[in-house]
């Protein structure tokens, strides 16, 4: 597997996806024509192992996935100062892997918790982004709420399910503040559009997936500054990939409008019937989205 050191020493581990023969030599430079993608996992600091080939958009989109583990998770090593496990500490890492692969600019993707950092990047180093795909992203780092009202709302969408009277009473306790770790295995249906064997196999795995102690650490104090972050993305100018899933009460549709109108080229993409993984949920949709997204 291969890896790089970043800015502190610490060794990091990233997974190649797509052309078997650059899978095979990973120091192998992209070509303009198709730049690697580089793909931020969420959790926060989960590892990248839930990404899968993202639905096939390694061949659909004819990119390189390099999927980066980060710090502390998968193949990644243990840093010697946790506080580095700090969002905008890891900026750093996303920067030292894009020297690593020798490239002047390059794509990025990112899901869930991984969008705080790549928005933190795209803020300190816009001259090396050239498109930014956010998929069901947190919005943490921009400072923008979402009520527990609005969860309930979009939850209510799948008041056909057969699971959805057990779970919706679940996420009336959590979003009351009152929450058993029962209830937040019971709302788990909820992040998925479609509860099916997939989707259960990928819940199953996910507590092991992360780092608790660097997911503790992600959004500690000083980790976000939101009036900057927003004033730098007002002044980014490159084309932004902003993909919600219609039942994602992670990140609803209307709280996802509001975070792209914070970048001047940003595109709202609305995937049916989709949860938090929406290549999960719909493959052929999430890849035709996204690969139009790169290749205008």
């Amino acid at each position: 597997m291969p890896t790089f050191t970043s800015y502190d020493g610490t060794e990091l581990a990233y997974h190649v996806c797509g052309d078997p023969a650059a899978a095979a030599d990973p120091a192998t430079p992209a070509t303009a024509a198709t730049p690697d993608l580089i793909c931020l996992p969420g959790g926060p600091m989960r590892n990248s192992d839930y990404f899968g080939d993202l639905g096939g958009l390694a061949a659909s989109a004819g990119r390189r996935l390099i999927l980066l583990d980060p710090r502390g998770t998968g193949a990644s090593a243990v840093p010697a100062d946790p506080a580095t496990y700090r969002c905008d500490r890891q900026v750093g890492d996303v920067e030292a892997l894009r020297l690593h692969l020798g490239l002047e600019r390059i794509d990025l993707l990112a899901h869930s918790a991984g969008a705080n950092l790549a928005v933190q990047y795209a803020a300190r180093w816009p001259e090396h982004v050239g498109r930014l795909a956010l998929i069901t992203p947190s919005v943490m780092a921009a400072g923008i709420g979402i009520s527990g009202e609005l969860r309930l709302q979009t939850a209510r969408l799948r008041a056909d399910e057969p699971w959805f009277p057990e779970a919706y009473a679940a996420l009336e306790r959590v979003v009351a503040g009152e929450a058993t770790p029962e209830n937040w295995k019971a709302v788990t249906p909820f992040f998925h559009g479609r509860w099916d064997g997939a989707a259960q196999r990928l819940a199953a795995e996910s507590d092991g997936a992360k780092n608790h102690e660097a997911g503790a650490a992600f959004g500690a104090e000083g980790a976000f500054d939101p009036p900057a972050l927003r004033e730098a993305l007002a002044r980014f100018g490159q084309p932004v990939l902003v993909l919600a899933g219609d039942a994602d009460l992670q990140g609803p549709v209307s709280v996802l409008a509001d975070f792209g109108r914070l970048f001047p080229r940003a595109e709202l993409a609305v995937q049916p019937a989709a949860g938090h993984f929406p290549w999960l949920d719909d493959a052929k949709a999430f890849t035709t989205t996204v690969s139009a997204f790169l290749a205008d």
